[in-house]
């Protein structure tokens, strides 16, 4: 092993063991405060929490923001630092990504799909699952979509050093067809560019072309 290869090695052992550590010193999800909580918004709006539907509800919705929220203590690199060595330089594309989010401003959810697109450097790619992982890492978390695309890009920037990478997130919100406006069928669109993708026009286009393929 030469000494720059042994320095990157070092550097990267040392970088995951401090995310870890981040990661570890998020609280874990308090169940029985969650319910507690649950219980007093039931109270709060009319309802009856020890009638015979809503009985074990608050128990229920813990232990389901467990779940919705888990990406919060994930962490996204560990999906990406396995690489492949294949030789390819082409244009790798993952399209029809499924997510499911929570909208930070008002808990209610918003889904869609992710499709996300890189170009490989020195031949390092990742496996495709890995990429819906890392999609279900920032996506399983309280979230505004246009951070949540671009935590994705910067994710496969950081742990991948691809030539570049573009991400696009269409989602549809429950906020915004539950309440207020109320508009049925309204959808956002996020784009995230990187690297060459970024800046070479028509390997943008080349790219934009593949991703929206996958909206089809």
């Amino acid at each position: 092993m030469d000494v720059l290869t042994f320095m990157m090695t070092v550097m990267n052992e040392m970088a995951a063991r401090t995310s870890n550590q981040r990661i570890a010193e998020l609280p874990v999800v308090d169940l029985p405060r969650v319910a507690r909580a649950v219980r007093e918004i039931l109270l709060a709006i009319g309802e009856d929490p020890d009638r015979e539907g809503l009985e074990e509800t608050p128990a229920r919705v813990a232990r389901a923001y467990r779940e919705l929220v888990r990406g919060s203590r994930e962490d996204a690199g560990s999906h990406l630092r396995k690489v492949f060595a294949e030789g390819g330089d082409e244009i790798v594309v993952v399209r029809g990504i499924e997510l499911y989010s929570l909208c930070e401003h008002h808990m209610l959810p918003f889904t869609g799909v992710a499709h996300v697109a890189y170009l490989p450097a020195d031949g390092r790619v990742v496996g495709l699952s890995k990429i819906a992982r890392t999609v279900d890492t920032f996506a399983r978390r309280l979230q505004v979509q246009e951070r949540l695309t671009r935590q994705i890009a910067d994710a496969m920037v950081e742990h991948l050093s691809p030539r570049g990478v573009s991400v696009v997130v269409e989602c549809e919100h429950a906020c915004m067809r539950m309440r207020g406006v109320a508009k049925h069928g309204a959808s956002m669109t996020t784009v995230a560019h990187r690297g060459a993708f970024g800046g070479d026009a028509a390997l943008r286009s080349e790219v934009m072309a593949l991703l929206d393929r996958g909206g089809r």
